[in-house]
């Protein structure tokens, strides 16, 4: 009705209600019917002005801020746009106060939050179920009665709360929507194994959140253990052993055998009792969604871990895009209780949806308070969404590099460097320390020998950090993993070059000629012998398109083995100028017949670009 009445050739009068004294903030994008009450009108009285202005538009619809700002200066309204969330967050301040937070009288010691971390097959599970079997109360019917991601388990009279996630990069991805929840990361190596690839990346990922690393050499039963070369291993990713004096705490054991469990439960008691781990118990809960999904039959469950505060039944709560009134709380055995404190994992019943892993959750004032900054946030999210920006950029540009130095900042260049080989790894580290000012540093977030994987983009995406591959390549689902969480990967294969990129970005001169565009990715499925032509590759285009010249880069586990262009394209006997994805074809490569299964060759074209 009201958009009919707005398309009346009437004359536009304005209400009389005075407009709200002083800056009135509103959200870019709000529409029509979200504005216009905040200046003490209606959506038709915007809807009919920006008519008779020639804008069409209806009271549902998303307002430019020319729009919004037109309205506001014929009404006589202070107007302040902000982006979306800006708001929501400022109002958040007001409706949780956490000013109990500093005052020390009121702190309580609380258990200590401890991750599991380390190599596939080095024994995690095997851990964390033996410790929960030892702590099940005896006679529980069936034992364990359920897993909810996390729980506790007590050792001399207290408690130690073990998170469960599913590996390093899901311990990162909950970093990087905020989620710090982690006091201390348990190191599982294998003494039979030794460090591994995956070790280092769980090393990398508990520094980067900067918490306390205590290793498990597991599986000292083993016939083919050998501790002290594993201690070693250690040693060389700068975790020293306190026999060896250092200050990393070291627990030999076998989690299959049981060896060595109480020892690494007394050991980490000893850590959060030297790291002073406290809470406010009183006051409105705190804490942050561990994970959650849709239970046939109850709803919404989200696992929680309370931060601060005590989560009591029947609180008002917000988890990111969701709210309701705590109908149930479980803890890690399915056992109903009444509340929960600080560093406790609980499961609550209740909310109206379910919330995303690293949501950080809230007890509301009321529910009228909870309803409405779920409702915002859900507003914001399908903007954003609609945008196609659904996250802030993470990854850290060299370009904004000068920026900072330019606001009299110290900039940090955080780097994730990826290399073929451990001899130029170690070069490209050394040249990147030797540029290295009072007011540019470099942090090293990872380093490792082998391709760019989805691994890195995670760790990548929650510390800003830059990914600076040598000789290496990222495959196209890393690509466009990389693209997704807006993560920048420059590659190199010239080490000077990479250098003098670094110092362009200092000295604010980056500005790169050629940009490389992948067009296409076949993968060498059969090998054939040609009179004349040599090794010829039975390939299948796995995406884009394979052209007749194209500049390739030819590709063994990810890793650059040769570079050149492509001499013949065929399908069948026939010569074609170009094949598309999802079609299969013979490559011969000018001067290169080291073919294998499971290559892949890479093509790519050059493209001029201006750096604005």
């Amino acid at each position: 009705m009201e958009q009919l009445q707005a398309l009346q050739p009437t004359q536009y009068v304005p209400s009389t209600a005075p407009v709200p004294e002083g800056p009135i903030v509103v959200e870019r994008g709000s529409s029509a019917q979200v504005f216009a009450p905040k200046l003490n009108r209606g959506a038709a009285d915007v809807v009919r002005f920006l008519l008779e202005q020639g804008e069409m538009v209806t009271a549902t619809m998303s307002l430019a801020d020319e729009q919004m700002e037109l309205f506001a200066m014929e009404v006589g309204a202070e107007l302040i746009l902000v982006d979306p969330g800006q708001q929501e967050e400022t109002e958040l301040q007001a409706l949780f106060d956490d000013s109990d937070d500093a005052d020390e009288s009121l702190q309580a010691t609380r258990p200590p939050i401890v991750t599991i971390m380390g190599h596939v097959d080095h024994g995690k599970t095997t851990l964390l179920d033996k410790i929960r079997t030892a702590n099940v109360v005896a006679g529980e019917a069936g034992g364990i009665t359920q897993h909810i991601g996390a729980y506790q388990v007590e050792k001399n009279g207290k408690l130690i709360t073990f998170i469960d996630t599913p590996g390093h990069a899901a311990f990162s991805k909950m970093r990087a929507r905020g989620a710090g929840v982690t006091d201390i990361v348990v190191l599982v190596v294998a003494a039979d194994d030794g460090v591994m690839p995956q070790t280092v990346e769980a090393i990398s990922h508990a520094r980067a959140a900067d918490v306390p690393i205590v290793v498990a050499i597991n599986k000292i039963d083993k016939e083919n253990a050998d501790v002290q070369r594993t201690l070693s291993a250690v040693a060389e990713q700068e975790l020293i052993p306190e026999a060896w004096g250092g200050d990393t705490i070291v627990v030999e054991m076998s989690a299959q055998q049981g060896i060595g469990i109480d020892e690494l439960l007394e050991q980490l008691l000893v850590v959060a009792e030297v790291e002073e781990l406290t809470a406010n118990p009183s006051g409105r809960a705190k804490g942050f969604v561990l994970e959650a999904r849709l239970d046939v039959g109850r709803g919404p469950v989200a696992t929680v871990l309370v931060d601060k505060g005590t989560l009591k039944v029947g609180d008002p709560m917000v988890a990111g895009a969701a709210w309701g009134r705590v109908r149930a709380i479980l803890n890690d055995r399915g056992e109903q209780v009444k509340e929960a404190g600080p560093s406790s994992p609980v499961q609550v019943l209740g909310l109206s949806a379910v919330p995303q892993a690293g949501d950080e959750f809230r007890i509301a004032p009321d529910d009228r308070t909870a309803r409405t900054v779920a409702d915002s946030r859900a507003q914001r999210q399908r903007l954003l969404a609609q945008r196609g920006d659904a996250r802030t950029q993470a990854g850290v540009k060299l370009e904004d590099i000068f920026t900072q130095i330019q606001a009299g900042e110290t900039a940090t260049l955080n780097v994730l460097i990826k290399a073929d080989v451990h001899g130029s790894l170690e070069a490209v580290t050394e040249s990147l320390r030797k540029l290295e000012r009072d007011d540019v540093k470099a942090a090293f977030v990872h380093r490792g020998v082998g391709s760019i994987t989805e691994n890195d983009i995670t760790l990548a995406a929650a510390t800003n950090a830059t990914i600076i591959g040598f000789n290496v390549r990222p495959d196209r689902k890393v690509r466009e993993a990389a693209e997704a969480e807006h993560v920048e990967i420059r590659t190199y294969e010239v080490i000077y070059k990479l250098i003098e990129d670094i110092e362009k970005a200092m000295k604010g001169l980056l500005a790169p000629e050629f940009e490389e565009v992948v067009t296409g990715e076949a993968e060498v499925r059969e090998l054939f012998r040609a009179p004349k032509v040599g090794a010829v590759a039975g390939c299948f285009v796995r995406s884009g398109v394979v052209s007749r010249g194209s500049k390739v880069r030819f590709l063994r586990d990810g890793v650059i083995i040769w570079k050149g262009a492509i001499n013949t394209l065929r399908r069948f006997k026939d010569d074609v100028k170009e094949v598309r994805e999802g079609f299969e074809c013979g490559i011969s490569l000018t001067d290169f017949q080291d073919l294998k299964q499971g290559d892949i060759i890479e093509t790519y074209d050059l493209r001029e670009i201006e750096r604005e």
